[in-house]
């Protein structure tokens, strides 16, 4: 059987949906997978064994030059490196990602009209599948996938199956953290969002910095933006146990990610990432619902959601989950 899963982005999407992975392979281990995502996030479902291949796509460039005639070339490349597919299943629920199951030949799956973030988009099914709305993204996936292949709905916790190489001390000192780690270890802190409103303050990880200091821990700071790498220097700037990482690659982060006592993080995919690696993860919460977007371990990980919409959690609530975990 071929199965094409679309799921384009964003980071934290995709990983909440990598569990249906092992759920297809569960109930049909000879399945061959395949995976639509866009271009800046292809790393994520490449580091899932068991997907056969990955199709990179780039809808906003393909969007903004609809009339150029290298986009409908690059357009037509993609859909003919598709194959025929028993079931093409659109994951995202958008109407861009729903055009792009129509590219695939193959009967096309997806929530319905009262399911989906975007009911246009169900229009474009063959068959249609009634998923709640008030369950959390990775529940949500798993369910599509089982209505579509006629399994029944799993129970068990999500297996990402995120498989990275992982050598700590390649690792390290190809980030320049091996020479001045603190011997026991770092923890990462995720600061970065995609939104100002999910943001915690910055006194707030300068005061957990200086507590993780107490406990002879290291503050790992990554980045990927101008603003993110502002931040992170204002934090660290008060910070004794402080490290700010090179720019780095979703491919390259991760195997460091891997390697932390604990990831701390705000809303964002990193968050998830640090989850999904079978990392001891706090989430923090400000602007939005963990119930419906809260990161949900694996069976060998653990995981606490803080905080909710104008819920801002405090340090000494983040410092009892850290001591929970």
């Amino acid at each position: 059987m071929r199965i094409l899963i679309i799921k384009t982005s964003s980071m934290g999407d995709i990983i909440h949906c990598l569990p249906v992975i092992a759920d297809i392979r569960a109930h049909l281990p000879d399945a061959v997978i395949d995976w639509v995502v866009e271009d800046s996030f292809a790393d994520i479902p490449r580091m899932r064994p068991s997907i056969n291949q990955v199709f990179p796509v780039n809808i906003r460039r393909w969007r903004k030059h609809l009339f150029c005639k290298k986009i409908w070339d690059e357009i037509s490349a993609f859909k003919h490196s598709l194959a025929n597919y028993d079931a093409v299943i659109d994951c995202q629920g958008l109407t861009k990602s729903a055009l792009i199951a129509c590219l695939a030949k193959g009967s096309r799956h997806g929530f319905d009209w009262h399911s989906g973030r975007d009911p246009f988009a169900s229009i474009f099914y063959a068959k249609k599948h009634a998923v709640s709305l008030k369950q959390n993204a990775v529940i949500r996936n798993r369910e599509l996938v089982a209505h579509t292949l006629g399994y029944a709905k799993p129970k068990d916790a999500p297996n990402y199956g995120i498989a990275i190489k992982n050598n700590a001390s390649a690792n390290r000192m190809d980030i320049g953290l091996q020479s001045n780690i603190n011997a026991h270890g770092y923890i990462v802190a995720l600061h970065g969002t995609s939104r100002d409103s999910k943001l915690w303050p910055v006194s707030n990880w300068v005061a957990l910095g200086k507590a993780l200091a107490g406990k002879e821990l290291d503050i790992v700071l990554p980045w990927a933006s101008d603003a993110e790498l502002q931040r992170a220097n204002e934090i660290a700037s008060q910070l004794s146990n402080a490290k700010i990482l090179p720019k780095l690659s979703i491919a390259q982060l991760a195997p460091v990610i891997a390697q932390a006592q604990a990831a701390i993080g705000v809303d964002t995919g990193l968050t998830h990432l640090a989850a999904a690696l079978n990392i001891p993860t706090i989430a923090i919460y400000t602007d939005s619902d963990p119930t419906l977007n809260g990161v949900i371990a694996g069976a060998n990980a653990r995981a606490i959601n803080l905080g909710n919409i104008g819920q801002t959690p405090s340090v000494e609530k983040v410092l009892q989950a850290f001591n929970k975990i």
